[in-house]
């Protein structure tokens, strides 16, 4: 009649879902969800890869230290790549350089996915995509209505 509360077993499958999330993120600093263009020139990387650039490429998140690219070509693990962002609402351009860390087929012949790692990229360049990023989270946080980004920045520098 009197039944004792028991701890649940954690299941084999949630101890090895638990560390992979751990071992994974390696990340350290907040990514921005967002499509950017960009075009990318790939300095290193291997044979077989074109050495002119490459266009209709985007961003789908990036931080201050990476960022998740979209590209039409399989961007080879360890290629050194110079990418020109064209991000949104910023009246200038970027040029960062990265080394991919990751690469995934999406559909195969067509669309490829890549992790890249900033490197050798001047501070300026960092620091203004800084600024960037932090100005577009605090306008999602501050902005629940959906106010233009331009009239947003313009009345809060």
């Amino acid at each position: 009649m009197h039944e004792k509360n028991r701890v649940k077993p954690e299941r084999e499958s949630e101890k090895k879902n638990a560390e992979q999330l751990k071992g994974e993120e390696k990340r350290r600093s907040d990514r921005l969800r967002e499509d950017n263009e960009i075009t990318i020139t790939i300095v290193s990387g291997g044979e077989n890869t074109p050495k002119e650039k490459i266009l209709y490429n985007y961003t789908k998140d990036i931080s201050v230290g990476g960022a998740r690219i979209q590209a039409n070509i399989l961007l080879p693990v360890n290629a050194i790549l110079k990418i020109d962002l064209a991000l949104k609402n910023l009246r200038q351009n970027i040029i960062v350089f990265g080394k991919v860390k990751w690469n995934k087929i999406i559909i195969e012949n067509e669309t490829y996915e890549a992790g890249m790692e900033f490197v050798d990229t001047p501070d300026e360049a960092i620091k203004k995509l800084e600024d960037y990023i932090s100005c577009k989270q605090k306008y999602t946080k501050l902005n629940p209505v959906g106010m233009p980004f331009w009239m947003f920045a313009k009345f809060n520098k």
